[in-house]
């Protein structure tokens, strides 16, 4: 009797979709994927690629060894990450690899956590988000990349610009910048801000501060010219991606490198594609009257996230765990039509799990990732996203059912 009360009840739980909302599924699914697939990565690995990269900017910083330089015999691929990486990586660097690897994922993942905590939404659509984006957390914890710890530097700066803590937001805008250049998009919320000479103020301060910290471990001289060093292997990193073979299916998974497969363009000028998305991008901002509109802002923070990935030619699967999530954000601050619940859905299958065994081996061989579709449902969302701010439809979200539902946030 007991059994089959709880059958029904799971079985209503279920169809009711209370289950996206749930917190304890939320955490589960958000720190348990990651922990499988770090067991899974220590089982099947002897040697952790990316995290040997990551780990020998701090050993290279404290040696004066070129950080951008090929090491073949200590890992395949090169750093590009800025010289400051190598104090953020070194309480891991100091652990024995496989351990540090360890800490390094659980570290991402719940860092990230903390940062949707943070965002000014229900804590019922801080866990969707979590539930819905678990995937892609799982996809990055197996490529052992930083790419959660941008997103949250991200939304952590959008957090205390919005609560007008100008030193705290411009320490994680900063911190992302100067570890990877795109993370100067964070400087979209100075438009938001009421205390314009104070964020200027903190981004010379907090510039100074991430300039000057990695010559604590290398060196003034050394340290000085890893930034020379970091602009020239970033500029040609670039140059080869707008070179790279098209049938190189890891690398740049943007609208770019869809739109080079598809067509077979290897030599399409990638600047015709910036061009449009920075004019789109430009009149988001066309309504001035709005910037202390929560939903405004919070729909700027979803198109800053996503536009990062999808018009930046080194993205690569994992790196949609920055786009994905605010995705989400997105479709939660939506009324629900069919056609947005279809949108969603079609991103949820096609950027989340197109390289899942949801698809067959032949569709994610021979459609999906030679034609960089991972890219095509975050295009779609993001023209939407900015049809939606030209035309003011954000502001169709109810506040009163807002504060009816309590959907959104007075935790600013």
């Amino acid at each position: 009797m007991a059994l089959g009360t709880t059958l029904k009840q799971a079985k209503r739980w279920l169809s009711s979709g209370d289950f996206l909302y749930n917190q304890q599924l939320a955490i589960w699914l958000w720190f348990g994927l990651p922990v499988i697939s770090i067991i899974r990565t220590l089982i099947k690995d002897n040697y952790i690629n990316n995290f040997a990269i990551f780990r020998s900017v701090f050993y290279h910083s404290t040696h004066h060894l070129n950080l951008y330089n090929e090491y073949p015999l200590e890992y395949a691929d090169v750093n590009l990450y800025g010289p400051i990486f190598s104090i953020v990586i070194a309480p891991f660097a100091l652990l024995p690899l496989k351990l540090g690897f360890v800490f390094w994922s659980l570290f991402n993942a719940s860092i990230l956590y903390f940062a949707i905590r943070k965002l000014p939404i229900q804590k019922t659509w801080q866990n969707a988000v979590l539930i819905f984006s678990c995937n892609e957390m799982l996809n990055n914890t197996a490529w052992s990349q930083i790419n959660p710890f941008i997103l949250a530097l991200l939304i952590l700066g959008f957090v205390y610009a919005e609560k007008g803590k100008n030193g705290w937001s411009l320490f994680f805008i900063l911190l992302a910048t100067f570890i990877k250049l795109y993370g100067i998009v964070g400087f979209a919320f100075f438009l938001f801000n009421d205390k314009k000479l104070s964020f200027i103020g903190w981004a010379v301060v907090w510039s100074l501060v991430f300039f000057l910290l990695p010559m604590l471990i290398a060196g003034p001289h050394f340290a000085t010219y890893s930034y020379v060093d970091w602009y020239n292997a970033v500029a040609e990193k670039a140059a080869k991606n707008v070179r790279m073979d098209i049938h190189n299916d890891l690398q740049d998974i943007s609208v770019m490198g869809m739109i080079k497969r598809i067509f077979k363009l290897p030599d399409f000028k990638t600047w015709w594609v910036l061009l449009v998305a920075a004019v789109m991008f430009a009149l988001q901002f066309m309504h001035v009257a709005f910037y202390k509109d929560l939903r405004f802002k919070l729909y700027i923070l979803c198109s800053v996230c996503i536009a990062v990935v999808i018009f930046n030619t080194s993205s690569e699967s994992p790196t949609y765990i920055i786009s994905f999530p605010m995705v989400c954000v997105w479709y939660l601050m939506q009324e629900p039509t069919k056609g947005k619940n279809a949108l969603f859905i079609f991103a949820l299958l096609l950027t989340c799990f197109s390289y899942s065994d949801i698809f067959t081996p032949y569709v994610r061989t021979h459609i999906v990732r030679p034609y960089s579709l991972k890219a095509l449902p975050c295009l779609v969302i993001w023209i939407v996203l900015s049809v939606q701010l030209y035309s003011k439809q954000f502001l169709q979200v109810d506040l009163a059912r807002e504060r009816k539902n309590k959907l959104l946030s007075n935790d600013v």
